[in-house]
């Protein structure tokens, strides 16, 4: 599996990488499919292991980078000649990433590419990829026929749930099985969380939690579910001043409208006061705190999908 946020980080430190892998093993071999190492011109990170077979991989993705070649794919037999004794084969693809390469993946799910040949995509290949889809799952990593398939490390939305409520339980347990979220989770006391917390959720606890609002990532969603108007109130302001991309709101109209006049006398502008979203959910599912739950889901999904949409239309 591709791992986006790792060649970011290296192509931001260094330039442009070459992502080394093992795209096939015939017997026995020093690592397993989709091992990798990243190489730039002063250094390198990660591991395809074999000694001699990684050394001279590492040297021919030196001049890649040099000569500015697109995909590689070589075949190395792993014998006395490399001082191994696994007695198998390896196949590597190695490419060049940039920052062209990676905003070109920053939507997709799996990495689908010609490394050799010069053939239209076989069907082989298409019907790997339909099943998947059809599954509703990731492919798994497959060179056939020239091409290869990998699926991406998928990046998680970090959502930031205050209050631990039947509200707030009901979207964390109706969140969590989705692979979208990375979820933190705060209340004002531990005992106020159930006794099992799923583990890809952060719990935390804080006397006052609006002083954790400056410890969210920038660009986070978050919903304001407390038990204290006041605090729900607080954690509006202090998110009104914090980079944020969705800010959903349990309440009423009428609190809604309360909270509108209490914000503008804290010197917000119209504009940034209509940037969340209250009352969360769809008022026509009812008040039940599930049924609650699943229209913020549905909520979330849908923001996630228009945002990559008006992403798509300005590349």
């Amino acid at each position: 599996m591709i791992d986006l946020n790792a060649i970011q980080a290296a192509v931001a430190e260094h330039g442009p990488v070459v992502r080394v892998v093992t795209a096939g093993v015939k017997g026995s071999g020093p690592r397993e499919v989709g091992a990798a190492m990243l190489v730039w011109a002063t250094g390198q990170t990660g591991t395809i292991g074999g000694g001699t077979l990684e050394h001279q991989a590492t040297q021919a993705a030196r001049q890649q980078l040099l000569q500015n070649q697109s995909a590689r794919l070589t075949h190395h037999p792993l014998g006395p000649a490399l001082g191994q004794c696994c007695g198998g084969a390896v196949s590597l693809v190695s490419e060049v990433f940039t920052e062209q390469t990676l905003n070109a993946l920053a939507n997709e799910t799996s990495y689908v590419r010609q490394v050799s040949g010069a053939t239209d995509m076989p069907l082989a290949v298409r019907s790997t990829l339909a099943k998947a889809r059809s599954e509703g799952s990731l492919p798994d990593t497959t060179l056939k026929d020239g091409w290869f398939i990998e699926p991406l490390a998928q990046t998680q939305r970090p959502l930031w749930v205050w209050g631990a409520g039947h509200v707030g339980r009901a979207i964390v347990q109706t969140l969590t099985p989705l692979p979208d979220f990375n979820i933190t989770w705060i209340d004002t006391a531990s005992d106020r969380f159930p006794d099992v917390i799923p583990e890809n959720v952060t719990p935390l606890t804080a006397q006052n939690p609006a002083l954790l609002v400056p410890h969210a990532p920038r660009g986070a969603d978050h919903l304001i579910l407390t038990y204290s108007h006041a605090l729900d109130l607080e954690l509006c302001h202090q998110l009104l001043t914090h980079s944020h991309q969705f800010v959903g709101l349990i309440g009423s109209k009428t609190k809604w409208a309360r909270f509108q006049k209490r914000l503008t006398e804290l010197g917000h502008s119209v504009t940034q006061i209509s940037r969340i979203t209250c009352p969360i959910g769809d008022p026509f599912m009812g008040k039940h705190p599930q049924a609650i739950a699943i229209g913020v889901a549905a909520k979330l999904l849908s923001t996630q999908e228009e945002q990559i949409i008006r992403r798509d239309r300005t590349a």
